[in-house]
Order: structure tokens, then sequence, then C-alpha cells
């Protein structure tokens, strides 16, 4: 059955089988037609959509700069010249037109001179137990910028009646509190922290590609998140608590629309452009 262009966006943004196999010794060889084959695509469409996102993620962050606003915010960063920062997180930072690709665009088009790198370590439906083992990639890229946006997938639940949590609520905090201390005795970075946002638990439960396999969320459960975020006494963007239109959220409720991501990517640079 042939997929929709909707489902084949969606796809793309919750899937990348380069990241999730990046762990694997041959994971640097699987090719553009190898991994549209691991997706169910045909080799042009996953092309032609991914090279969609990557120009929607440009024109993004040309939108953001019209503003002489944000130009001033991204000038204020806290960047030397040749910084290298890393965006950390799941499939919310994973997306080809997420919110870290935005700021990167923002950084190549504002700050070319200045060389600033994004990298992307974040892998879709990764709870913080996974990010725990990927941080040791964090820490052997040296950065000098930690942003982390993990979580949401903790608070995931299975099946039409779930009794818990993939990840506990205490767990989860004592994740995060890992992490942090991780990132502060193993690397020389700053780090800046992002809550998950809330979903649409009714869309959540209603999605053909989530429901199938059992997926739930309440927000109730991503609120422990992110007070667990904010209970970490680190800088945090509060996303949980300023990211609630409805329209910046994809029709399952809980991935981003591209107006979701670039929202996402200005209360990073409002944020960040305070410390």
């Amino acid at each position: 059955m042939q997929m929709s262009t909707e489902q084949v966006r969606w796809l793309l943004k919750v899937l990348q089988p380069e990241k999730m196999l990046g762990s694997l010794p041959g994971a640097g060889t699987l090719t553009e037609n190898l991994r549209a084959a691991l997706l169910g695509l045909p080799p042009d469409v996953y092309a032609a959509e991914l090279a969609r996102a990557r120009a929607s993620a440009k024109d993004a962050a040309r939108e953001l700069l019209a503003d002489s606003a944000v130009c001033a915010l991204v000038d204020r960063l806290p960047l030397r010249k040749g910084a290298s920062v890393i965006a950390f997180g799941d499939s919310l930072t994973a997306d080809p037109e997420s919110w870290a690709v935005i700021l990167s665009e923002v950084f190549a088009a504002h700050r070319p001179a200045d060389g600033i790198s994004v990298s992307i370590i974040a892998v879709g439906g990764d709870t913080t137990t996974h990010a725990l083992v990927r941080m040791g990639e964090v820490v052997a890229r040296d950065p000098d910028w930690i942003l982390f946006l993990t979580g949401v997938n903790d608070a995931r639940t299975q099946g039409p009646e779930p009794t818990k949590t993939l990840v506990d609520h205490h767990e989860t905090a004592r994740n995060l509190a890992e992490l942090r201390r991780r990132a502060a005795r193993e690397t020389k970075a700053h780090c800046l922290w992002l809550t998950p946002p809330a979903v649409i638990e009714e869309r959540v439960a209603a999605h053909r590609g989530l429901s199938r396999f059992g997926v739930r969320f309440r927000n109730e459960d991503i609120a422990h998140v992110a007070n667990a975020v904010r209970g970490l006494g680190v800088p945090t963007i509060d996303l949980f608590s300023s990211l609630a239109a409805p329209e910046l959220l994809m029709e399952d409720g809980l991935h981003l629309t591209l107006a979701g991501q670039r929202q996402v990517a200005l209360e990073v640079l409002r944020g960040w452009s305070q410390l």
C-alpha cells in the first residue's frame, strides 16, 4: 500500500535509520537508498522528502532572522568563534527539520565567519536511560555547549489501559541528575536544558502510526519529567509551560510541526542569549 505524503513526512520525522543504527560498525555505510529501503520508501520519494525537510529548516531560519530582534539574540549568544554545540535527545531533536537543524542554519546565515558547528546526537524513541549510554559519544566529541531535550519517552505508556510509564518518575530524575553530573565531570561544556513539551493525548491515542503499537502519553506523566528537569537547578527552558498551541503539534499530537520546531528554536535563542 502506497503511503500518503503526510505519512511519509511523519515517518521521516520519527525514524532516522542512520541514527538508530549509529552504534553499529557498518552504520556509516548506509547509503540513502538503503535508508529509504529500511523505511519502506522508494528512493526517489525518500530523497525528495529529505531535501524538502532540509530546505524547510533553512527557510525557517531565514524567517527567524527576518526579525532584527532575533538577530540581536543570535549576536548575544555566549558562543566563541569555532564553538562546538551538541543537541542531545530523541525524535524531537533527530527530526531533519528540528529546532537544532534550524539553529545550525541560523548560525550559518547570521554568523558565518564564526564557524559555529551544531552536531545532533538524538535517536527517536530514546529514554533518559538510553541517553546515559549515548552520553559517551557526547563526551568523546568534547563540545563547548550541550543542549539537552530528553525525557518525553520516559513518560510513554503501552497498551489501551497502561499501568506504568516506560521509566519510573523517580528513575527519570536519577537519570537526569546523572547526565548533569557526567556533563560537569567529563566535559568542559556549558549546558542548557529544555523540558519536553506537552502532548495532545487524544491525538496520540487516535493516531494510526502510534496506536498500532499501543503508544500512549499522559501530560501528567510528562509534567513529572519537566519537574525533574527544573529540579536540576541548571539553566532551563520550560517548553512544557510555553509550547501549548495545538497547531505546533502534528496530527499525532506528539511530534512538532515545522512551526513548532521554529518556535522551539526561538525559545532556545531567547533563553540562551540571557546566560
